[in-house]
């Protein structure tokens, strides 16, 4: 019998990383390669094929391949989805323009809204109307729907959302839709928003399902694709994909509900995070993955990365809420910025040095890649100021070029600036952290966290390069980095469990609930959840079911989530849901709420399978022999605002215990960990580093 062989693989906007665990043994094997922009399931074919034969399996030993992908939000942002027609009640096909008539900057005199998927020509006003109480004022006129699906059709219209008023009570209307569109257009893709968000707040359910069914075909032709590429390396296995929510599912589930794939690859580090943060017994932390594109920051609380049900994609202003279009969906709360170490840096018209959001991605990829890049990149500045050796950039495998970083930043930074070609490296690397600090420390206070109290923990091929500038800029106490940083993700989607998540609107006051009829809500998904589950291969003994209601006092326009008591809900039930309510009220905004009633808008399911187990048996990839300093080189250190020579360590013969102190360079062949000042370091039973900081002290 074989070994059971897991296999996470994650594609970022520059390299995709993939990591084979045997969870037998706990021995590894990770793998990186250049992203291949035009069909990305080739680096994930390269990548598999490459690190199976260094491990000497065949992909015929994988039972499970795990993977997650930013292929929804790249269409998103890039418009390179579906042309998609929208169904709206008679009266509301405007309302995804409409939104919430509020302004996200009330001082922006020349404020942009998003732009909506759906062009207003291709929005139309059904006949049809349901009432809040879900019943029917207005027939659907399916004569319309189809002669209307026809003439789209035939104007080149590939896919339809359907979203009607009210139809998280009734979803009638909407399944009639669907069944008139299918017999005239039977290759019309149709979502909708019954099936994908059903829940109360039309514009929210709007915009969700339009998301949904824009980039359906995408997905769809893209997993395909993969299939058939693993098909042809005989791999048998399951194959999974990372949801935003930090769960996996099938690739049945996912086709419906692609919009679901969001953030998946940053989901994935954030749960990496939590469990390497779990075993060093560090609950409480901050998350910072920084890869070639961007930079992913989430705050982990009690050893769980926080969620939330609303995200918004694609905002016209990166740090203000309402410039993006709305997806009502789960997802693990983070904050994705612009810059990575493909960030292009430039002189703007006022004569101000900038970095990203636009990326040099991984084709052409940085100046210093040799490849045609002819823009200065954040990973140019990193080689110049010596954070980077150019003969072990992915442990050799592929070479640096210095020459073409410091031609590049010469001619475009430095020369336009009248300072060095080493100031303005420096000049690069430092605004790329304080945009990242920045985005770090407002997304923490908003949270209603202390980032002074959070150690960091850093991993991405890029993160460990700035991780203690930045650490040090919000003052946290310590830094983490794990062993293996640059391919980290991938750890992620090996602990993440099967799962699902499922909703309904029924606003009620707390105290007019019928518990009867609130048991029954939650039967029924907790139903669709065994069933997904189950069809995933599941056992029923393994499943679980975690069950929430989102509250607000009456007249509140926001709420917040709180977990139902377990067992048989009854009238018992209200004074425990009050009590909760009240105190993730105090927790969230360290106040007690007014004296008025409350209310239930949504109920909550997430059914899933068993937590897997990731135990990596890290001593494989060390070395015990040999001393762990493998050389010096002269590097940029902001104290001395000059080059000075500091000690280079070799990670993989850096052992449990072993002590040192900074400023030191520490190198592993995906990553490279950069301690630009005097900081007390040492190597934990975990093999992570942990690097004390000085910050200030926090009563």
């Amino acid at each position: 019998m074989n070994p059971r062989y897991r296999v996470g693989a994650d594609i970022g906007g520059t390299f995709t990383d993939l990591l084979v665990l045997d969870d037998a043994s706990g021995r590894f094997a990770i793998g990186k390669v250049l992203t291949t922009p035009d069909d990305p399931s080739q680096a994930v074919e390269e990548v598999l094929c490459e690190t199976l034969e260094r491990f000497q399996i065949s992909a015929g030993d994988v039972q499970h391949l795990i993977h997650g992908t930013t292929l929804v939000t790249n269409a998103m942002i890039e418009r390179k989805g579906a042309p998609t027609a929208l169904l709206a009640t008679a009266g509301f096909r405007d309302s995804i323009e409409i939104a919430r008539e509020t302004r996200y900057d009330l001082y922006d005199l020349m404020i942009e809204n998003p732009r909506p998927l759906v062009p207003r020509h291709l929005r139309f006003d059904t006949p049809q109307r349901t009432l809040a109480d879900g019943s029917e004022r207005t027939p659907l006129d399916t004569q319309f729907v189809k002669q209307l699906a026809r003439e789209l059709f035939e104007n080149g219209i590939e896919a339809m959302a359907v979203c009607f008023l009210h139809s998280f009570t009734n979803p009638a209307a909407e399944r009639a839709a669907r069944a008139a569109i299918a017999e005239a257009v039977p290759s019309m893709r149709v979502s909708l928003s019954s099936d994908v968000v059903c829940e109360i707040r039309e514009y929210e359910r709007a915009s969700t399902t339009v998301a949904n069914v824009y980039v359906q075909d995408l997905v769809e032709k893209y997993i395909r694709k993969l299939e058939s590429r693993l098909n042809a390396l005989n791999f048998t296995g399951n194959f999974y994909l990372m949801l935003s929510s930090g769960g996996i599912a099938t690739t049945d589930t996912t086709l419906r509900f692609p919009v679901r794939l969001l953030e998946s690859g940053p989901a994935a580090g954030a749960l990496a995070a939590a469990s390497y943060g779990k075993a060093a017994a560090i609950n409480d932390l901050i998350s910072f993955d920084m890869g070639g594109t961007t930079a992913k920051i989430c705050v982990i609380d009690e050893g769980k990365p926080l969620l939330t049900n609303e995200f918004e994609v694609d905002r016209v202003y990166r740090f203000k809420k309402g410039s993006g279009l709305p997806i009502r969906l789960p997802v693990i709360e983070l904050i994705e910025i612009g810059t990575g170490g493909g960030s292009i840096a430039r002189v703007d018209s006022l004569g101000l040095l900038k970095v990203g959001p636009d990326s040099a991605s991984a084709d052409p990829g940085p100046a210093c890649y040799g490849r045609g890049g002819q823009n200065p990149t954040v990973t140019d500045a990193n080689l110049l100021l010596g954070y980077l050796d150019p003969n072990f950039f992915l442990g050799g495998r592929m070479p640096l070029y210095p020459e073409h970083s410091r031609s590049v930043i010469s001619e475009k930074i430095a020369h336009p600036l009248g300072i060095s070609v080493e100031e303005a490296a420096w000049g690069i690397y430092q605004i790329a952290n304080e945009n990242m600090a920045n985005a770090a420390r407002v997304h923490a206070l908003e949270r209603g966290k202390d980032p002074r109290r959070f150690p960091m923990f850093a991993f991405g091929g890029a993160g460990p390069v700035h991780a203690f500038q930045i650490a040090s800029s919000l003052g946290s106490p310590h830094l983490v980095v794990p062993l293996g940083a640059g391919v980290m993700s991938t750890v992620g989607f090996l602990t993440a469990p099967l799962s699902f998540d499922f909703v309904r609107s029924w606003p009620v006051p707390l105290e007019h609930v019928d518990w009867e009829h609130a048991q029954h809500l939650i039967r029924q998904m907790e139903k669709e959840g065994t069933s997904l589950l189950a069809n995933s291969g599941v056992a029923a003994a393994d499943m679980l079911h975690r069950r929430h209601v989102d509250m607000r006092f009456v007249g509140q326009g926001h709420e917040i989530s709180v977990p139902l008591p377990d067992g048989v809900l009854t009238s018992l039930s209200a004074e425990e849901l009050s009590q909760a309510f009240k105190r993730v009220y105090e927790q969230l905004y360290e106040r007690s709420g007014p004296p008025v009633p409350i209310e239930i808008i949504n109920w909550r399911v997430v059914s899933s399978g068993p937590n897997p187990q990731v135990q990596l048996r890290t001593s494989n990839i060390t070395e015990s022999e040999g001393k762990p300093v493998k050389g010096s080189r002269k590097v940029w250190l902001p104290e001395s605002h000059d080059f000075q020579t500091v000690p280079v360590y070799d990670r993989y013969r850096m052992n449990p215990g072993f002590k040192f102190s900074g400023p030191a360079v520490i190198e592993e062949r995906e990553s490279t960990v950069i301690i630009s000042g005097a900081s007390d370091c040492h190597i934990d039973e975990q093999y992570n580093l942990r690097i004390q900081l000085e910050g200030p002290h926090v009563p």
